[in-house]
Order: C-alpha cells, then sequence, then structure tokens
C-alpha cells in the first residue's frame, strides 16, 4: 500500500480504507516493578528515586478500573524484576486484527526498542502474544521501532500513523506496509519531550484528532489537517507538562487524559467527547501516562 510522508503524496493516496474491527482487550502491566532508575527521556530528568510506589499502585488501579468500566477485558501480568518501564506497555509491539487466506488472524510486529535499557522486556511480551495465538513478526535488528508508541491506527480504518526521530526508524514502517498491506503516514517528530508519536497525537476517531502542532514540523501538521476533518489542539504547557496528547480514546466517545487538563478537556468536550479524567503523575516521572499503559488486542 506505501507510506506517505509529503502533504502532495498524502493527497494522492487512495482513501477507500478498509475496517479494522474494534479491539475488545487490554494487555496491561501491574507497577510492581515500577520506578525510575536511570534517564532516557526528558521526563525522566530529576526523578531518580522520587516514585511513590502506593501511589503508583493507587493511581493504576484507578485506570485499570476505567477500562473494565467501559467494557473492555483487561488482560494483566507482572512484568519482571530489573525491568522498570514494563508498566508502559503500549511500547514493546503494533498488535493488528488482518487476514491469511480468507481466514482471520491476530499479528503483531514486535518492537526493536531504541535504548538499551528497554531491550530485554520485549521477549516477555512476545512469550505472551504467543499465548494468545499471534502470529509473530520481527524487524531486522538494526531498525528500531517501539510499537504504539509510535505507531497508531487511524480509529478503525488500516490506515496507520507512523512517528520518526527518536525512538523508531523510518524504513520501519516500509516492512510493516508491505507485510500488512496497510497504507502508513509517517510524521517527523522535533521535540525530545515529544520523543514517541504518541505523546503528541491520539486519534480519537475517524475524523478527529488530539494534537500539540509544536512536535511536528510545518508539512507534518499539514498532513494532520489535510487527513482529520477535526483537529483540536492542545496547549503547550498541558501538551508538555501534562502529557495531555498521551490520551486515550477507545470507543469514540470517552476521552481518558491526565487530570488537570483543563484547556483541552473544555475543547474535547465542546467537541462532543466526554472527558475522563485519571491521575498519572507518578508514571509520568517515567515519560508516559494514560496511552502509554496499556496495549490494545484481539
Amino acid at each position: 500500500m506505501g507510506v506517505f510522508s509529503t502533504v502532495r503524496s498524502v493527497a494522492q493516496m487512495a482513501k477507500n480504507f478498509a475496517v479494522l474491527p474494534r479491539a475488545t482487550k487490554l494487555l496491561v502491566v501491574n507497577p510492581k516493578h515500577f520506578d525510575v532508575k536511570y534517564v532516557i527521556n526528558p521526563h525522566m530528568e530529576g526523578k531518580i528515586g522520587t516514585v511513590d510506589f502506593a501511589k503508583a499502585a493507587a493511581q493504576w488501579r484507578d485506570l485499570k478500573g476505567i477500562y473494565e468500566k467501559l467494557g473492555f477485558d483487561v488482560y494483566e501480568f507482572d512484568g519482571a524484576q530489573g525491568f522498570p518501564d514494563m508498566v508502559y506497555s503500549a511500547n514493546h509491539g503494533l498488535s493488528f486484527r488482518g487476514a491469511d487466506e480468507g481466514k482471520s488472524v491476530k499479528e503483531v510486529f514486535m518492537s526493536n526498542m531504541g535504548t538499551e535499557q528497554r531491550r530485554g522486556e520485549v521477549p516477555f511480551f512476545e512469550e505472551w502474544y504467543k499465548k494468545q495465538g499471534y502470529k509473530i513478526h520481527h524487524l531486522p535488528n538494526d531498525l528500531k521501532f517501539e510499537g504504539m508508541g509510535d505507531a497508531l491506527w487511524h480509529g478503525s480504518r488500516k490506515l496507520l500513523w507512523g512517528g520518526h526521530g527518536f525512538r523508531s526508524s523510518p524504513k520501519t514502517y516500509e516492512i510493516i506496509s508491505n507485510a500488512w498491506n496497510v497504507p502508513i503516514i509517517t510524521l517527523e517528530l522535533l521535540d525530545p519531550d515529544f520523543y514517541h508519536i504518541d505523546t503528541c497525537l491520539s486519534i480519537l476517531d475517524n475524523d478527529t484528532a488530539l494534537v500539540f502542532p509544536g512536535a511536528f514540523t510545518v508539512e507534518g501538521n499539514e498532513i494532520i489537517r489535510s487527513v482529520f476533518s477535526k483537529v483540536i489542539e492542545a496547549p503547550e504547557q498541558e501538551a508538555r507538562r501534562n502529557m495531555a496528547c498521551n490520551a486515550f480514546c477507545p470507543d469514540e466517545k470517552n476521552v481518558i487524559i491526565q487530570a488537570g487538563s483543563e484547556v483541552t478537556n473544555e475543547r474535547l468536550e465542546k467537541a462532543g467527547f466526554t472527558v475522563v479524567p485519571v491521575d498519572t503523575t507518578e508514571f509520568m516521572k517515567g515519560g508516559g501516562s494514560v496511552f502509554c499503559m496499556k496495549m490494545f488486542t484481539w
């Protein structure tokens, strides 16, 4: 289907996207081993040794409870000793509901983490996917890819948005596009605070995106506005310090978002969404919030 990275190429892209069935299951990793023990993104600066573990556990339970109230089947596992970032389960792969010889199959591309500290996390998730009956794909070792931290499905369409510039390699998306026969729009990330695309772009439904424009190039912003008929901008303070764009809208209605994002919340409500605030401040010390802390699956 191809990879599209310019306004011109996106304009020429076929728009008859196939339907992607909505995921009804979520994979989460509890914070039993969560901590900030090193610095691999700007949010971790000065946060080593500052995690309130009881508070983190309570925040995690609240977030999991929201998913359960919204009707998701939630899979939980403990992670592993020595890997404090496993709680950010969106980063370990990109899952997909595809077809093989006319039969529906579940598939996943496993991540090649861009930082040494996190590479040992991925085999634990691969084992989980195997047990769930997924077809496993691997990328060449020289290509970086951090799963749904940098690759976002376009609502209920077989169209993928891919971020690059910090943690994922652009060439990765050519391989994924060819393997799954899906078009991919790639966007370059410019600001280290927004090192994954899920920190600055949240796809709320097929027509609406929540975005922090300052994380993207001028052309990247033009691409976003050429595809989405509704673009909600988060102000810089809320996007940068409150991770407002790391929100998650699992059902085209409810937007789960870090508490205190008042301007963003007002704009979301004006657009017809229901805001579901949750406190993830302990996990923001590690550089992630709502979207990072789950992997949706089939």
